[in-house]
């Protein structure tokens, strides 16, 4: 009797089993028939064949095209004036300082009075001679005595000569008192000190000629084989200016510790307005030319585990299509453009924007052919 209350039990649940399984299989919908939902809507990007400038970065120094010293051409005096300060733009011949000159006045008068003298005694000297000459051949003078007027004529002629250029010294003295600019520029420091007794070639001031600054970048030997004078330049210090200049010259030379040679770029004159200064250090890049690139648009990249991905679009139906994670390698950026050196072809369809969204495989809608 037990027994068969255990089969019939028993038997129970296998039916109840098999029923609730056949439930569950009608009740799922099946699997090839179930719909897949676009995981983004996106818009499609082609690349294309762009021009990209071919550079050459380098660093270097802001300096002065050439700085000219102005020192003192004469001595023991007091200095009474100074007309100009650090930062003025002087013109060439401008006063830029002032010598007591009393001493080199009177010194000067003195030479005057002694030319005047001189040049008295000559003509005395001449008119003796030429009378002399006149009696020669009478018997009158003896040849001795006529040749000593003629003696005496010449001595005080080399007297104002030498008379002459005592002047002309003490008048130099004279012109030394003032101190001027050699060259139009701006005074980029000022040693003189007013009051002080200067010594000749003490300096007094430096001057920036023309008020023109060059850069000097630093290059290395086998860069320096592709510059050449005339290339254009873009110089660039954050925050405070970005000019445009030309290869002036090249260094003969590279220097034997670093290895390095200067590349000398002329600045325009408008640099220094600009706010560029001798000193200061600045990122340039020479243009040498261009070359044709496969480029995309930079909102095309995803950046991931640092390195660079597109999604490809394959062929699907209608509106729908899965994309592909491909990874590229970049080249040179221009603009919102980077060239593409591998992992794609022209005739690519990418996602133009969301790929951050992205993973491999998934399914999307484009809106945009």
């Amino acid at each position: 009797m037990k027994t068969a209350n255990v089969l019939a039990i028993v038997t129970g649940i296998c039916l109840a089993l098999s029923v609730g399984e056949s439930i569950g299989q009608s009740d799922a919908p099946a699997e090839g028939n179930a719909a897949v939902r676009p995981a983004l809507s996106v818009t499609v990007s082609r690349p294309s064949q762009r021009d990209i400038p071919l550079t050459l970065t380098a660093n270097g120094s802001v300096s002065a095209w050439q700085e000219a010293i102005i020192g003192a051409q004469i001595s023991d005096l007091r200095l009474d004036e100074v007309r100009v300060q650090v930062g003025e733009t002087v013109r060439k011949g401008q006063i830029l300082a002032v010598f007591a000159d009393d001493r080199v006045l009177a010194d000067v008068a003195q030479t005057q009075a002694a030319l005047a003298e001189a040049e008295a005694n000559l003509a005395d000297a001449r008119a003796n001679a030429q009378r002399a000459r006149q009696v020669s051949g009478s018997g009158v003078l003896s040849g001795q005595q006529v040749a000593q007027y003629e003696t005496s004529e010449k001595t005080a002629a080399a007297k104002v000569q030498s008379a002459k250029a005592q002047l002309d010294s003490q008048l130099l003295r004279k012109k030394h008192t003032r101190v001027v600019a050699s060259d139009d520029g701006v005074i980029s420091s000022r040693s003189a000190t007013l009051g002080a007794v200067a010594t000749p070639g003490q300096e007094l001031f430096r001057l920036i000629r023309q008020n023109r600054l060059e850069w000097r970048a630093e290059v290395t030997a086998a860069e320096m084989a592709r510059l050449k004078p005339g290339v254009a330049v873009t110089v660039i210090i954050p925050n405070v200016a970005k000019v445009a200049g030309k290869v002036r010259v090249l260094a003969p030379t590279i220097d034997t510790q670093s290895r390095n040679g200067l590349v000398y770029v002329d600045l325009p004159a408008t640099a220094s307005s600009q706010g560029l200064r001798a000193g200061m250090f600045a990122q340039g890049e020479f243009v040498l030319g261009s070359s044709s690139a496969l480029t995309v648009p930079q909102d095309v990249l995803s950046l991931r585990e640092g390195f660079s991905y597109v999604f490809r679009l394959n062929a699907g139906q209608h509106d729908q299509a899965t994309v592909s994670q491909v990874k590229v390698q970049l080249g040179r950026r221009w603009a919102e453009y980077y060239e593409i050196l591998s992992g794609i072809s022209p005739d690519d369809r990418l996602v133009a924007s969301g790929a951050a969204f992205l993973a491999d495989g998934d399914t999307v809608r484009v809106v945009g052919k």
